[in-house]
């Protein structure tokens, strides 16, 4: 029997039942990459020697009786996490050797409950685009059509659990890194709330692994099904010890409804800055179906909804911040001349990056105080709906475009260009509030791509959106590509 594109708890039940071994799995998966990996370049650290010990130990403890959440499962982990012996680089060709001491909280998290690291998945230049590709580690494919990208910046682990190496992989998110790779390459993965699992050494190399958040960003999992998420959340979910975990026992509330039938769900499907495509359109209208046949209560807008407008420049703002601020000396100096240089009407969205990027800490905190205003809003909404329906991106995976100047980039929607970083306008509604996201794919477009939605749930309340996400699941299965 083939295991690999089995889910991970099928996968957990076989092995307490003695039909599979964590060494047979980690084999197939191991035998899987180095057939198919050539043509995807998911993989760009292999770690097999480690993997084939650790699946060894797996054996070992289940024969002795003892179990685990992950107990054996084959996972793989974006380069973006610090994974003690195995280089950490961002895809910065400095750092190609840069290779830290010690794992990330929740690569440890996930080595204790048992999982077997096959390797690393490749990332984009600083974790900062809807494509991976690096001049350390190259392009990664999208497994579904070679010429197009598998999405960003957790594109490799994407790309690896749509090509069957491995049941489960670690991502992150920040403008959709978790969630644009899964819709382009027809998986799940949740962006969890803001501050809901800690990310210390999820940091760029050479920085140390300190016990801090940085603003917006967020690390999550990702997976085939809907309920492996929840079970790859409850393994990576809780405060650092270090600080919050002292004191705090992570106690999250169940899921507002069991049955579809329960759900209270406003779809969107147009936003003010970028236009929704007609394959995306169409995959909202699979999932209101869904809904509706299952006794969803299902609206298509609401005077409660933030203005999304307003909230698309206010990500731009933060997000510019808090990307800037990683920034060399020099470029940084570079963003401030030009910031200077806007003239006091210009109020449009690139304006509002250029600006953010230099924000004073006086207008960050301003920022910061429009964003608790907001999530009020939010709290408003969903004291009427339990779900909030949009796309992640308004289109399927596009093409490869590794034109250095991303300011020259163009997405095609329908047949007409638009500013390529306008694609993130989708993501910035879930994560500017902090709110936890989950990505599910819906089905082909007519090309045979996959299209995959978000589920926006309440602060904290991400069991809601992963218990929609199973039962939609149920009704629309994932994404299988067309004969």
């Amino acid at each position: 029997m083939e295991w690999s594109y089995r889910s991970a708890e099928d996968v957990v039940g076989a092995m307490r039942a003695g039909e599979v071994t964590s060494v047979e799995l980690t084999e197939e998966a191991i035998a899987r990459i180095e057939r198919d990996d050539k043509a995807i370049n998911a993989i760009c650290v292999p770690d097999f020697t480690r993997a084939r010990e650790a699946a060894r130990q797996a054996d070992r403890a289940r024969a002795a009786g003892r179990d685990a959440p992950l107990l054996g499962i084959p996972i793989t982990v974006k380069d973006s996490y610090n994974v003690a012996g195995l280089p950490t680089t961002w895809g910065m060709p400095a750092f190609a050797d840069f290779i830290p001491a010690e794992d990330a909280l929740a690569v440890a998290r996930v080595r204790a409950a048992g999982a077997v690291i096959l390797g690393k998945t490749n990332v984009p230049l600083m974790l900062g685009d809807l494509q991976s590709f690096n001049a350390i580690y190259g392009t990664t494919n999208n497994p579904w059509d070679h010429g197009r990208s598998p999405g960003g910046s957790s594109g490799g682990s994407a790309a690896a659990l749509a090509a069957g190496f491995g049941a489960l992989s670690l991502g992150s998110d920040i403008g959709g890194s978790l969630r644009t790779p899964a819709h382009f390459c027809g998986v799940y993965s949740h962006k969890p709330s803001f501050g809901l699992v800690a990310t210390r050494g999820h940091v760029p190399p050479p920085a140390p692994a300190l016990p801090s958040e940085r603003d917006l960003g967020v690390i999550g999992p990702m997976a085939r099904t809907a309920r492996d998420l929840t079970l790859l959340l409850d393994v990576m979910a809780g405060a650092d010890p270090l600080t919050l975990g002292i004191a705090f026992d992570l106690a999250l509330p169940p899921a507002r409804h069991d049955r579809l039938a329960d759900f209270r769900v406003l779809i969107l499907q147009d936003h003010p800055v970028i236009p929704t495509g007609t394959a995306v359109r169409s995959a909202l209208h699979r999932v209101a179906d869904a809904l509706t046949a299952g006794g969803a209560r299902v609206e298509w807008q609401s005077s409660l909804l933030p203005d999304l407008d307003s909230a698309a420049t206010l990500y731009s703002q933060l997000l510019f911040a808090t990307l800037a601020a990683g920034f060399p000396a020099d470029r940084y100096e570079q963003l401030r001349a030009q910031a200077a240089e806007l003239g006091p009407h210009d109020h449009g969205r690139d304006a509002a990056r250029l600006r953010g990027g230099v924000f004073s800490h006086r207008e960050w905190l301003e920022a910061n105080d429009r964003r608790e205003l907001l999530r009020r809003e939010w709290r408003r909404l969903f004291t009427d709906f339990d779900i909030v329906i949009t796309p992640i991106t308004p289109t399927p995976a596009f093409p490869h475009d590794h034109n250095p100047n991303i300011a020259e980039r163009r997405l095609d929607i329908d047949g007409t260009p638009h500013p390529y970083l306008d694609q993130l306008t989708w993501a910035g509604v879930a994560t500017v509030p902090g709110l936890p996201a989950t990505a599910i794919p819906t089905g082909p477009s007519p090309e045979g791509l996959p299209v995959g939605v978000q589920l926006i749930a309440p602060m904290f309340e991400d069991r809601t959106g992963l218990r929609l996400a199973e039962l939609l699941e149920r009704s629309i299965g994932g994404f299988t590509p067309p004969n």
